[in-house]
């Protein structure tokens, strides 16, 4: 039987991963994809965002091919977590065409990948291609690897810079590994700056591999699948930060907090509320389900900085509690504070 291929979707907190994955299932031209997603904390946003996404019939239930792990970061858990669920799939090949693998986004992408080279899943499967999701207005404004003319003259001033932050090595990491580098957001910056990243950012992608802008996550299915890069089997072109060190240790002080509660908020004073935290609190993620008063719908509810998008993706169901549920991601958050804010 022939290899599935595997396509990992990578990119930073916020890029855009989950509306990108959500886009490519509601225009599927009839793939059968199942999607494997890597939440960060124990609510399932992501992969109930992706359940919401309409395209599921009777017959042929989309809903049981997303599966959800929780328990840590992938490229960490990837024998504990990623393994087994991998050998389930794997018995499903014959009832399905690909595979989308939507990492965290604190996941290196390359631990990942070379779990492909174990016997059990290499007869098996096949990594297509790794696709790395860049936020363009981040970057523009400097949020996640800082100022962009600031990082090029430091580069170019110490190429063997060794003080870098875990965030820096992580988006380089992205970057090596890609096979196609997907900017998002890119209807919030202006021309001058849209070409300044791409060019910026085709200097730091290894030779051959493209940047396409894809604004809303809209993009067609054939650019994103297809690849055909056997990626597990060219690792060693694909450098990275931690290439000799046998295990990589990621920031202890990241964590989530999670927030689950019957009352409803009006979105501009709970998205008020928000920005102020932000300003208090290193939080790099906000996202999550909201009750709105007197409204049939359920709010979608995904902020990076002081950024803040929603939109209402389905009705709530009758037999579902109408709940507010977040998740926030960020470095030594308090349970108690955040509680307070958002609540008083």
């Amino acid at each position: 039987m022939h290899k599935i291929p595997v396509t990992v979707i990578t990119g930073f907190l916020g890029a855009g991963k989950t509306t990108l994955v959500r886009h490519l299932l509601q225009n599927n031209q009839g793939k059968r994809i199942a999607v494997l997603v890597n939440e960060f904390g124990e609510v399932g946003i992501d992969g109930e965002l992706l359940r919401s996404c309409q395209v599921c019939d009777e017959e042929d239930n989309l809903n049981s091919n997303i599966v959800e792990l929780t328990n840590g970061c992938l490229c960490c858990t990837v024998q504990e977590e990623f393994y087994p669920v991998m050998q389930e799939l794997l018995k499903r090949r014959d009832k399905l065409d690909c595979i989308l693998i939507e990492t965290s986004g604190l996941a290196l992408p390359k631990p990942l990948v070379q779990a492909f080279r174990w016997h059990e899943i290499r007869n098996a499967a096949t990594v297509d291609g790794v696709l790395t999701v860049v936020d363009c207005q981040a970057l523009a404004e400097g949020t996640l690897v800082g100022d962009l003319i600031a990082l090029e003259a430091q580069r170019q001033a110490d190429p063997n810079l060794e003080h870098e932050t875990p965030i820096e090595e992580l988006f380089e990491d992205q970057l090596a590994c890609a096979d196609l580098v997907l900017l998002t957001k890119t209807d919030l910056v202006d021309a001058a700056t849209l070409t300044k990243i791409k060019s910026w950012l085709q200097q730091e992608l290894p030779v051959g591999v493209k940047v396409v802008t894809c604004p809303q996550g809209e993009i067609n299915p054939d650019i994103l699948l297809g690849f055909n890069a056997a990626v597990e089997d060219n690792l060693d072109s694909r450098h990275s930060h931690h290439d000799h060190e046998e295990e990589h240790d990621h920031d202890d002080e990241i964590n989530s907090i999670q927030l689950v509660c019957d009352r409803a908020f009006e979105p501009k004073s709970l998205t008020t509320k928000l920005q102020q935290l932000v300003q208090q609190q290193e939080i790099y993620r906000i996202k999550g389900f909201v009750n709105v008063p007197e409204k049939p719908m359920r709010l979608v509810l995904q902020g990076v900085g002081n950024r803040f998008d929603t939109f209402y993706d389905r009705f709530w169901s009758e037999d579902e509690p109408r709940q507010t549920r977040l998740v926030l991601i960020g470095r030594k958050l308090d349970q108690d504070l955040v509680q307070k804010a958002i609540f008083n």
